[in-house]
């Protein structure tokens, strides 16, 4: 059995404002019903596989659950980072955890934000490699080019491709256009997919050997992790200590023990929003449309509206990005995609919130979403899943009004508990202690209006949370 370890942590700033800090790309619905973590997840699923273990931030465990929960996957461990170290203590992590049960175990190792379009032969290239992995080589997937592109980094090979694991020369960096086309032309060249199969064991020694410092502090945090519910927390103190690094510059590029799959099938890692327009797809204009967008005399075009009741109309737009939500809209020029980045920091730089947050805010039980806001007052609409419950809570600065407007609501305001169905409206005092339930089998939808001198999320004392938030806003 095969051990797939995803890697979803990172907050894919490139593809704002789709993709934001409070719930990024590898969560949304990109391309297709199904988030690009629930691809993943199936991708390499089934026969010859193993139940996954997970990587990922406190805040994001619950969509974890729940989007594996969607796709039918039941992981084995999900193991939270108390914060992001980059990708070589987070596959350490992963390998220490797997090495524990059986060190002889392999593992393929993959972000959680790429797509490919034909799983299953992809799952057939992760096969290729086993014997090599097997016999202790650490295997990387290198992707077929299909262009000069700069966007990417590269791998050298060390001998003809003739389809089986071939040994890798280098890697090499991201590299200028006229670099990439001659690396095109030469034929012995892939680019890299950042996707890795190799044995516990092997992986271990290969850290021992090229990366000894971040073997102790990364040890101390598995061996000190502490289980939460479904999930095991790391140990915060000796995370802390572990260098920021990636598996690339951390091991990969140091070892000699590297032999490289070719790959043929289509492959994009979502890099961008010029990344997104090859896998949606064009017309004859190379227009690629999304949601409410329209285009009108338009070439070469990315038009996304990516919120319900958004219609974006573009006319005479010629290599231009433009993607609308209800709170923020991105146009750029299509050869200008990856400086995105660079926004979101401008954005963050003054204060806005949409540089990490969206007005729908995701919490285990469901979500809530800000409809109007104002000095003193909020407006939210609350919905919470059959089952999910609120902590038990006070806030020292507002008082609230719950209106249903759909479902059942169990309803606790100090001592007292009641049923409120459509229609029936509470209020609930400053400094109450108070929890809203959904005790049916449908969401349950309500308008919540805040008035106070403060309506911040972080006004929040939790007393009960049966999902052992803690205290704070997200917990």
């Amino acid at each position: 059995m095969i051990t797939q370890v995803l890697l979803c942590g990172g907050s894919g700033t490139r593809l704002w404002p789709l993709s934001r800090k409070g719930y990024p790309k590898q969560f949304a619905s990109i391309l297709g019903e199904h988030s690009l973590f629930a691809a993943s997840a199936r991708r390499l699923s089934g026969p010859g596989f193993g139940r996954p273990v997970i990587v990922t931030g406190s805040d994001f465990r619950f969509v974890v659950t729940e989007q594996l929960a969607e796709a039918g996957i039941d992981p084995g461990t999900i193991l939270i980072e108390p914060e992001p170290r980059n990708t070589a203590p987070a596959i350490l992590a992963a390998a220490l955890h797997v090495a524990a049960g059986d060190p002889e175990a392999l593992m393929v190792v993959a972000p959680s934000d790429h797509a490919i379009a034909d799983p299953a032969a992809f799952r057939a290239a992760v096969m290729q490699g086993v014997p090599a992995a097997r016999a202790g080589r650490i295997v990387t997937f290198g992707i077929v080019p299909t262009r000069a592109e700069t966007g990417y980094g590269w791998l050298e090979l060390d001998g003809a491709e003739d389809g089986a694991a071939v040994p890798l020369r280098r890697f090499v960096e991201k590299p200028d256009l006229d670099r990439a086309e001659e690396m095109l032309a030469s034929g012995g060249f892939l680019w890299n997919s950042g996707i890795f199969l190799f044995s516990a064991r092997t992986i271990l020694a290969t850290f021992e050997e090229h990366a000894p410092a971040l073997l102790a502090p990364v040890r101390r945090a598995v061996e000190g992790a502490v289980p939460d519910l479904g999930f095991l927390r790391l140990d915060p103190q000796p995370w802390a200590e572990a260098e920021p690094i990636s598996i690339d510059y951390a091991v990969m590029e140091r070892t000699r023990n590297l032999s490289v799959v070719p790959f043929r099938g289509s492959w994009n890692d979502l890099g961008g929003w010029d990344a997104v327009a090859l896998e949606m797809g064009t017309d004859g204009q190379g227009v690629s449309l999304s949601g409410g967008a329209t285009a009108i005399d338009c070439r070469n075009a990315l038009l996304r509206a990516d919120s319900e009741g958004v219609e974006l109309v573009g006319i005479g737009l010629d290599n231009i990005i433009a993607v609308a939500m209800k709170d923020a809209v991105l146009v750029a020029e299509r050869s200008r995609a990856q400086e995105v980045k660079q926004a979101v920091e401008a954005l963050k730089a003054k204060g806005a919130r949409q540089a990490e947050s969206f007005l729908r805010d995701r919490r285990p039980w469901g979500f809530f979403e800000t409809l109007a806001l104002g000095e003193r007052f909020q407006v939210k609409r609350i919905v919470v899943h059959p089952g999910g419950a609120l902590s038990l809570q006070s806030h020292l600065h507002r008082s609230e009004h719950w209106i249903v407007v759909r479902g059942t609501a169990r309803v606790t305001i100090d001592a007292d508990v009641h049923l409120m169905t459509e229609n029936q409206s509470v209020y609930i005092p400053l400094g109450a202690r108070h929890r809203l339930e959904n005790p049916g089998k449908v969401p349950m939808e309500l308008i919540e209006v805040q008035t106070g001198s403060y309506l911040g999320e972080d006004d929040i004392t939790r007393y009960e949370d049966v999902y052992a938030r803690g205290q704070g806003a997200r917990g």
